[in-house]
């Protein structure tokens, strides 16, 4: 992998991690359009540098993560009432994602996949931006351990490639009352340990066969361009996320579906 490809990967990862619109999709995407390997070293490269995301949304919500550290420690009420919220939204992905993992990546990391995701999640964005919910929901503080159980099961959806575990678990926020800022800060933090969890795993199942196919250079490249896109991108999706913002993911993800599904059947892509 050439450098200039690294940090494009990097770029790709960082903009969409948080965004409606599914990271892993537009990485298979833009592996298919780089004409890369689709094998299982080059999807574990695309979960790793993954942890420029994760660290973008670590030094953003620092001061709610040192929350929930204290909240451990018994010394913070709300911050711990957050990490007891957010073990259990995390526990039915850990669990799934495990099980599933070999098969998921063997059936579904396709582009064909990943353009029917695209088209279901566009339709139901519009239909969820019509229902104009998060206007005057509820706060982080007032979540109950319910509805992070919920919002954790809408998280496996996610593992679909396509679908976005981001609007799986900010829709699952809002569904369950959430205001806005609330449903994405806790979509946000709870990325931080899903994404965590699934880095550290590839790291540790494909680490050594990572750097040595890709080289270091590569992978810290990517994992810095991934770190000031997510960065950038947080930032603008806090301000901006709305229902009309929703419906607009929601367009996107119709067209690039369709596009996709275009350059499929003509034979310009190759799904697998």
């Amino acid at each position: 992998m050439d450098l200039w490809q690294a940090a494009l990967l990097g770029l790709v990862e960082g903009l969409t991690e948080y965004l409606p619109v599914s990271s892993t999709g537009h990485l298979l995407l833009t592996q298919r359009a780089l004409e890369l390997p689709a094998d299982a070293d080059s999807n574990a490269f695309a979960i790793c540098i993954q942890l420029g995301a994760i660290l973008a949304v670590f030094a953003l919500y620092r001061r709610r993560i040192l929350q929930a550290f204290l909240g451990l420690a018994g010394r913070h009420a709300d911050g711990r009432r957050l990490l007891l919220n957010l073990v259990v939204a995390f526990f039915p992905a850990a669990v799934i994602g495990v099980i599933f993992d070999d098969r998921i990546e063997r059936h579904l990391f396709g582009l064909w996949p990943v353009v029917v995701a695209w088209a279901a999640g566009g339709l139901f964005l519009l239909w969820l931006a019509r229902r104009r919910l998060g206007e005057g929901g509820l706060s982080l503080e007032q979540l109950s351990l319910r509805a992070a159980a919920i919002i954790g099961l809408c998280q496996c959806i996610a593992m679909w490639p396509g679908v976005s575990r981001s609007l799986a678990t900010i829709a699952g926020g809002l569904l369950c009352g959430l205001g806005f800022g609330a449903a994405i800060e806790f979509s946000f933090l709870l990325g931080l340990l899903t994404l965590s969890a699934a880095t550290v795993y590839k790291g540790v199942q494909q680490g050594a066969s990572l750097v040595e196919h890709f080289g270091p250079a590569s992978l810290l490249l990517g994992l810095s361009v991934a770190f000031l896109s997510a960065w950038l991108s947080v930032r603008w999706m806090v301000r901006s996320l709305n229902a009309r913002t929703l419906a607009g993911f929601g367009i996107y993800r119709l067209a690039l579906a369709l596009l996709v599904a275009g350059l499929l059947f003509a034979g310009v892509l190759e799904s697998a």
